[in-house]
């Protein structure tokens, strides 16, 4: 059984007013007194952030549980020095980001100058194990065409700036103002990814490897592939759909590529198109098929996805389970949509970020 680890990225804010609050220093410092939080917790590029790491998991309602724990536990700590967090993608409200204070993240905010100061933006990261590099980017090489399926199913920000963005993930928008993130060509074979990943270093306009910001990534620290298109989702049992999603795209392009099966030839440019129609449908409306490119209403595309993935999951005994989360989120609606049926009940966006607090631990 692959196992699945889940990185989540968290806005920290002020419980009265909503404003995001630069205090992830904070934060960690309260959490590196909890001999069982240490390591759990990291900081992120600007100082409104938080990010959490679970433990490798093979069993999804494992999985759930340590997300929902993590999600408390950094709930606890920013309690404590008076704010609280949220799962939000994008702040509702304005905000001004404060870059975080280390070499790595001035260098980045000196040669990239506005679009660092653009980027309080949070995600949902998906680590699936594999066996090695070059299973590794036979699956990269085959998950591409339904990135934008798990991208529609987590979207969850619609704001900016305190405006409706018109886009249900508008994060990944702005994810898309770095040089290296997006879509990728095909590899074929291990060397080529590494070769690639080493050219593009060699141009000096990246720092280090930690910038290959790829949708789907060999991941720097451990063995498995990382995910990395989603927004943070507002409730825990979504992040988990998107992972048991993900680990059975990985063991589905695993079995194709050991039976010599070959990846879809879609062109960056139709999986651009693909990224885009999810950021700005959600799931409200439609979304470009992966074996088409061609545009259906995003319930079946969806179940598509489940179909695909469908004796990967079974094997893995999630199938039913992630059936029944899909379904409820397709009535529910993403974070999205529960952000704008908010601000539509309220009028306020302050309350929007109250209401997703509480939900962010739900």
């Amino acid at each position: 059984m692959r196992t699945v680890g889940v990185e989540e990225e968290l806005l920290l804010v002020d419980p009265e007013t909503g404003e995001p609050r630069a205090l992830s220093a904070a934060v960690l410092a309260r959490a590196s007194q909890d001999p069982g939080d240490q390591g759990v917790f990291e900081k992120e590029l600007h100082e409104q952030m938080l990010e959490f790491a679970t433990h490798p998991q093979a069993d999804m309602a494992r999985l759930h549980a340590e997300i929902v724990r993590c999600r408390e536990e950094a709930a606890r700590h920013a309690g404590e020095i008076g704010c609280a967090v949220a799962a939000l993608a994008t702040s509702p409200l304005p905000v001004s980001p404060a870059v975080g204070v280390n070499r790595r993240y001035q260098w980045m905010a000196d040669q990239y100058r506005v679009v660092v100061h653009e980027q309080l933006v949070l995600g949902c990261h998906v680590h699936v194990a594999v066996e090695s590099d070059e299973e590794g980017v036979a699956v990269i090489d085959r998950v591409r065409p339904w990135l934008s399926v798990l991208a529609a199913l987590s979207a969850n920000s619609p704001f900016w700036q305190g405006k409706d963005s018109g886009y249900s993930s508008y994060r990944s928008r702005i994810w898309q103002r770095w040089p290296s993130a997006g879509p990728t060509e095909l590899f074929g074979s291990a060397e080529r990814y590494h070769r690639r990943v080493a050219d593009m270093l060699a141009t000096g306009t990246l720092l280090d490897e930690g910038m290959i910001y790829f949708d789907v990534r060999l991941s720097q620290r451990y063995p498995t592939v990382e995910f990395r298109v989603a927004d943070v989702c507002l409730h825990a049992e979504t992040a988990v759909l998107l992972a048991a999603l993900a680990r059975a795209l990985v063991e589905t392009a695993a079995r194709e590529w050991r039976e010599g099966r070959e990846p879809a030839g879609h062109s960056v440019s139709l999986l651009r198109l693909a990224a885009w129609r999810a950021a700005r449908s959600g799931l409200t409306s439609e979304l470009l098929h992966p074996a088409t490119m061609r545009r259906m209403p995003a319930e079946a595309v969806v179940r598509a996805l489940l179909d695909h993935a469908g004796e990967a999951l079974a094997a893995a005994g999630d199938l039913e389970r992630a059936r029944e989360s899909a379904a409820r989120l397709l009535r529910r609606g993403n974070g999205a949509r529960v952000q704008r049926e908010l601000l539509e009940r309220t009028g306020s966006l302050r309350d929007v970020v109250t209401e997703c607090v509480r939900r962010t631990q739900s």
